[in-house]
């Protein structure tokens, strides 16, 4: 275990916002990551659906690798066995004692992704219901690592149309939750030692998802907290959260392998020699091209 660079590390992530974080009212957003590292243009996994996407965010790996798809994560446990276990069995590993969280509306994040081994403390409901409970459980808990999911954001966008204005204004109402989480630290006194991210791990085009236009593939992060850089990540791929709590808890990250773990730590996070160059892998996703050749747009058509 090398330098621990926070005590605590949150991350929110709100499903289905893509990027439309950008154009959507989010003052609270806004706010929280101002002196933040942010992005609106880091890759979602392909195919652009949630349980792809939260697989490549807790385990480090494409789709590719950690096969999960919606019915798996519904259906089944994630293998306490498996050669690429999530970031709360890493943790776990290294941290024996450390308290865990996983809150979320989607409960197959909780059931089919992390370990039901590993005594993460957990709970779901609708996002208005479930945030009072995470604010409560920061307060008294004050967990090491937890992780959050809303997810009226992508209902919003399956029954209005994503990037339409009722898909907008559902934004505008969980980044009042996001910020009531934010505040759940900071009366916790935890918040000057913490690494607070907001992510989202895939827009939509019209009423859907899973293809690979500009509206789904594009997502939004934000990162804060003491030692980040204050400037825009030029380059980033939803998977490198794993890498990005891992380094803020000290914790070493596997090699980076092809066929196996491909997390980074992109450049414009923190001023750290250390830090490995970021690698270009939209030849392992079928990402490229980054840029798509027709403009798309998830606006109803």
């Amino acid at each position: 275990m090398s330098e621990q660079k926070y005590k605590h590390v949150i991350a929110v992530a709100v499903d289905g916002g893509g990027a439309f974080l950008k154009v959507a009212d989010t003052p609270c957003f806004d706010r929280i990551f101002e002196k933040g590292a942010v992005t609106y243009e880091a890759l979602s996994s392909r195919p652009t659906i949630s349980a792809e996407c939260y697989g490549s965010m807790l385990t480090g790996t494409g789709p590719e690798i950690h096969g999960l798809t919606n019915e798996i994560v519904s259906t089944r446990q994630y293998p306490t066995d498996s050669p690429f276990p999530s970031l709360f069995r890493r943790i776990r590993k290294v941290m024996p004692d450390a308290e865990l969280g996983s809150f979320c509306d989607w409960n197959p994040i909780t059931y089919g992704i992390v370990e039901n081994d590993l005594d993460v403390s957990h709970d779901t409901a609708r996002d208005e219901q479930l945030t009072p409970l995470i604010c409560d459980y920061i307060k008294d808990k004050k967990p090491v690592f937890l992780f959050v999911q809303m997810d009226s954001v992508d209902g919003a966008g399956h029954t209005f149309g994503y990037g339409t204005k009722k898909h907008l204004d559902r934004i505008t109402e969980v980044d009042k939750l996001v910020n009531d989480v934010y505040n759940a630290a900071a009366e916790a006194g935890i918040l000057d030692e913490t690494l607070f991210m907001v992510i989202t791990d895939h827009g939509g085009y019209q009423t859907g998802h899973g293809g690979w236009t500009d509206g789904e593939k594009y997502v939004t992060f934000g990162a804060v907290g003491k030692g980040v850089k204050n400037n825009a990540i030029q380059e980033m791929n939803i998977r490198d959260l794993a890498a990005i709590v891992l380094y803020a808890l000290g914790i070493e990250s596997p090699a980076f392998e092809e066929q196996g773990w491909t997390s980074q730590i992109p450049a414009d996070i923190w001023e750290d020699a250390a830090i490995p160059k970021y690698r270009d892998i939209s030849h392992l996703t079928g990402a490229a091209p980054r840029i798509s050749k027709n403009a798309h747009t998830s606006a109803l058509i």
